[in-house]
């Protein structure tokens, strides 16, 4: 066969098939009467309602409870050092290091709490937490 006619007849059968497809798909459209379809999660309530196909051992979908909950253990918090200049005071409260106007989170026992620095002392540090002050002594 000529090159001329292979590339015709190539092109013929590409064609053929395309227009079939468009067929077949504007058929299987009408024939479906389904409007847009939105894609609707609901958070499981327990493993056997459904979990995370990518994290199938993850159980932070099913975590219900709200943040608000959370309660602080002040006596978690711990200050074993206090450093810096008398004008520049550095506190150092579970392994993390604040100077006065610094907000940060620290671990406890109990997960993260979230604080702000308010007064640094040679033997206590002030802090406030969700809206209260406590004062943290110096941890002998």
């Amino acid at each position: 066969m000529k090159p001329i006619a292979t590339i015709f007849s190539a092109l013929a059968l590409t064609l053929v098939c395309l227009l079939g497809f468009k067929v077949s798909a504007a058929e299987n459209k009408s024939t479906t009467g389904v409007g847009n379809i939105k894609s609707i999660f609901e958070m499981p309530a327990s493993p056997k309602d459904g979990r995370d196909p990518f994290f199938p051992e993850s159980i932070r979908t099913l975590d219900t409870t709200p943040a608000a909950v959370h309660t602080v253990e002040i006596t978690s918090l711990r200050v074993p050092g206090i450093s810096g200049t008398p004008g520049h005071l550095f506190a150092i409260i579970n392994n993390h290091t604040f100077a006065v106007g610094d907000e940060g989170d620290v671990l406890t026992p109990t997960g993260r709490v979230n604080l702000r620095c308010l007064e640094i002392q040679p033997d206590y540090v002030m802090v406030e937490i969700k809206g209260q002050v406590h004062r943290i002594n110096l941890t002998p």
